[in-house]
């Protein structure tokens, strides 16, 4: 990669970091502001509550994969990038002055549910925008390993989080993290998407988006993306085992060590911290590994692992008494969800032409996560509080077996030229070129 292509995954990439911050502090912090916005009561019943509204943030991500992907096709992957990181920064602010429950009563909470559907539209065109930037950016037998950086990016969005919640947790008294301490990372992100904004204003277009020729009317078009259905119904499908695994372990294992397992609070996230630090230092090895043997066999490596493993491995996270064992199953885990978060953004940019390729990822990539990625925590307390945890992990496992499926039917992508991905003369099916 020469040095221009590194700087254009620099700034996406620091711009997806603030994104994901934002966004997943929400979830790390829920603990502490779970009792803000709502009456004193069950502690699981508050947490189910934030949890809610987190997921309807998700409801969101459909109407910003539509809309922020039809003006990366239409105004380019810059324009689209400044948009989605100015939203994100707006809803942080709004969660950082929400009033509490005791100040406004369910005031508060529509502040934070308004603040969450801006999140929500924010995020759905941000991935997308994104992973089509990283991809098209880099060179074409170096695709895998420059769009890792997009899950590189939001999980050391996650790792600050995390880390800043540690900070707070051992400078703050639980008591003020309690009352005021969570606003802090909110007030943070703000700032960072302020930074991002100003890099992102100075990036360079993609060679790939400025040379293409195919300027029409339905360019980033429902109509176009039409065309494209099947690959668009891929998307949902290989998305869907994948996306329930990274949430399952990222934004809900603080939880579940904490709420089920039973370790405190500062272990929980210390176990978290770590394992995502390894985690992200994966994702580039793991991308680099797909341009030599192509995405299929990292896909099925890790539908294959997390349909067999995902049920022993939650079992035995539950009944872990310390940081150690609990690290191990973490990072077992995370590096069987590597094989699909370190390709899966080339992926699905490989699938569609130029003219599309943004709305092609974002919007059945935004529904695929509202329906399963957002609700994994919901649906992980539902059966916790229906006194059936361990379905949970028999779901996760059935969502990695569907994409198993997908994975073993679809074609190798790797190959291809971007540049030359087209919609095939009269028909529905994509015409894909190999790269010279």
């Amino acid at each position: 990669m020469g040095r221009q292509h590194w700087k254009r995954i620099w700034v996406g990439s620091a711009g997806n970091m603030v994104e994901w911050f934002d966004w997943f502090v929400y979830a790390s912090f829920a603990t502490y502001f779970a009792g803000a916005f709502f009456p004193s009561g069950n502690p699981t019943a508050q947490l189910m509550n934030t949890a809610g509204i987190f997921a309807v943030g998700f409801c969101m991500r459909p109407v910003g994969g539509w809309l922020l992907g039809r003006v990366a096709d239409r105004r380019g992957r810059k324009a689209a990038l400044t948009l989605t990181v100015s939203l994100m920064s707006a809803s942080a602010v709004l969660i950082a002055v929400a009033p509490t429950y005791t100040a406004a009563g369910y005031g508060g909470a529509l502040v934070l549910l308004v603040a969450r559907l801006l999140q929500g539209l924010s995020v759905g065109g941000e991935y997308a925008a994104s992973a089509t930037y990283l991809t098209e950016a880099s060179d074409p037998g170096s695709r895998g390993f420059a769009s890792s950086f997009q899950y590189v990016s939001m999980t050391a969005g996650q790792i600050a989080g995390l880390g800043l919640q540690i900070v707070l947790q051992r400078t703050l008294s639980d008591a003020a993290l309690h009352s005021y301490g969570w606003r802090i990372p909110f007030v943070v992100g703000a700032a960072g998407a302020a930074v991002v904004f100003y890099l992102r204003r100075s990036m360079l277009e993609t060679e790939v988006y400025a040379e293409d020729t195919s300027h029409t009317e339905e360019r980033g078009t429902l109509r176009a993306l039409w065309r494209h259905k099947r690959e668009a119904l891929l998307v949902v499908a290989l998305t869907m085992g994948g996306t329930v695994a990274y949430y399952t372990y990222t934004t809900y294992l603080t939880k579940y060590l904490s709420n089920s397992a039973g370790l405190s609070k500062e272990t929980a996230t210390l176990v978290s911290f770590t394992a995502l630090i390894v985690f992200a230092c994966l994702q580039p090895l793991a991308g680099r590994l797909s341009d030599r043997v192509g995405r299929r066999p990292l896909l099925i490596t890790f539908a294959v692992g997390s349909t067999v493993l995902t049920v022993p491995i939650m079992t035995l996270l539950r009944h872990v008494d310390g940081y150690w064992p609990a690290l191990g199953l973490a990072l077992l885990a995370l590096t069987v969800v590597t094989g699909y978060t370190s390709i899966n953004a080339c992926v699905k940019a490989e699938l569609f032409p130029t003219g599309v390729r943004a709305l092609g990822v974002a919007l059945p990539y935004a529904v695929a996560n509202a329906l399963f990625g957002g609700t994994a925590e919901y649906v992980a307390l539902w059966f916790k509080n229906a006194g059936i945890e361990s379905g949970f992990s028999w779901y996760v496992a059935g969502c990695a077996a569907v994409s198993l499926v997908v994975y073993v039917t679809m074609r190798e992508t790797k190959d291809l030229d971007l540049a030359r991905v087209r919609a095939a003369e009269g028909s529905g099916e994509s015409s894909l070129t190999p790269a010279s």
